[in-house]
């Protein structure tokens, strides 16, 4: 069982889906058997680029595949929760991509169907598992540095405003919090823990959607500044300021990058790392083994981080007046 082919089908068939098929081709003793898309021309299409066994123009039929271990949702935001519960339904394994869903409730939800279906379920929050956020994390952990005494973290780019675009569309969850500002929010989560109070403020497009995000996580002796936005492109970075030295990780942090670690003298050391794939590699291995041993809920994305995560996420929101439905 340790070493048991899974065989993965994807639902949605588009960028990020790509992109995670070709990670998935990558990782030993997986197999990229089916895709479905609600355009039947757009999954064969996806499949002769990545060679897949099966295309499907209906979500029921794949989901039903007796062929089928475990299913990757490539969808947008709004429909996350709906395509996990029709997996777990049918009790396919699910590897959701981030975010979990639109909020708390939906959250919920699908971890209670998890939990009823005694099936898998994680969030596909591919940056906690990639080396050099695990790199950070465990000095964080054994304060290499100290004590933390403030972070800066923010994700930035400048996309065309396009209203037909997902990215702008506020109905299926568009905007800058969700989609990028999620980065920001689960570095200060993963490296502080859950915050004391909350402070927040938006611009927005035309469409509703948020255009750019300021929050503000406050702690003890803690604080952290987030910003999201589709306005400019940002360095992207996590900057973690520590009593004896600064700890960075580098340009689009929430991808495969490196750390520089700066000590209060200014002696500098850059830490760079491996890598052959996109980065969505790490969480399919780790997904893969969580089902070969049984598992129904991952030890490191576990269903408390993504309630905290969709719980603070909330809480902006509410802050700053954006409501999806």
């Amino acid at each position: 069982m340790h070493n048991k082919t899974i065989n993965w089908g994807i639902i949605g068939a588009g960028k990020i889906a790509s992109k995670f098929a070709t990670d998935l081709n990558k990782v030993s003793n997986s197999n990229l058997y089916a895709i479905a898309s609600r355009n039947l021309d757009k999954a064969q299409q996806f499949g002769r680029t990545f060679n897949v066994d099966k295309a499907y123009g209906c979500y029921e039929d794949l989901v039903t595949d007796p062929h089928i271990d475990a299913i990757y949702i490539a969808t947008p935001h709004s429909f996350h929760k709906a395509h996990s519960m029709l997996c777990l339904n049918h009790q396919k394994a699910v590897l959701c991509e981030k975010p979990f869903a639109m909020n708390l409730q939906e959250v919920e939800d699908m971890i209670q169907l998890s939990k009823e279906k005694n099936t898998l379920l994680m969030e596909a929050m591919w940056t906690v598992f990639l080396p050099h956020y695990q790199y950070t994390l465990d000095l964080l952990k054994k304060k290499h540095f100290g004590n933390i005494l403030k972070l800066e973290a923010d994700f930035g780019f400048h996309p065309k405003y396009d209203e037909s675009s997902r990215v702008f569309d506020k109905s299926v969850g568009g905007g800058s919090l969700l989609d990028i500002g999620i980065y920001p929010v689960f570095a200060a989560l993963s490296s502080l823990g859950k915050p004391d109070s909350i402070e927040a403020k938006a611009q927005f497009f035309d469409s509703g959607a948020d255009s750019e995000c300021l929050i503000t996580l406050k702690y003890n002796k803690v604080t952290a500044h987030l910003k999201s936005t589709l306005l400019e492109k940002t360095n992207t970075e996590a900057i973690f300021h520590c009593e004896n030295g600064t700890i960075k990780i580098n340009g689009r942090f929430h991808e495969p990058s490196s750390v520089t670690l700066i000590d209060n003298d200014g002696n500098s050391e850059l830490k760079e790392f491996e890598n052959n794939s996109i980065g969505y590699s790490y969480e399919i291995e780790h997904f893969n083994q969580l089902l070969r041993t049984g598992q129904t809920e991952s030890n490191i994305m576990s269903f408390e981080k993504s309630k905290e995560l969709i719980g603070t996420l909330d809480a902006i929101r509410e802050l700053i007046g954006l409501e999806y439905y």
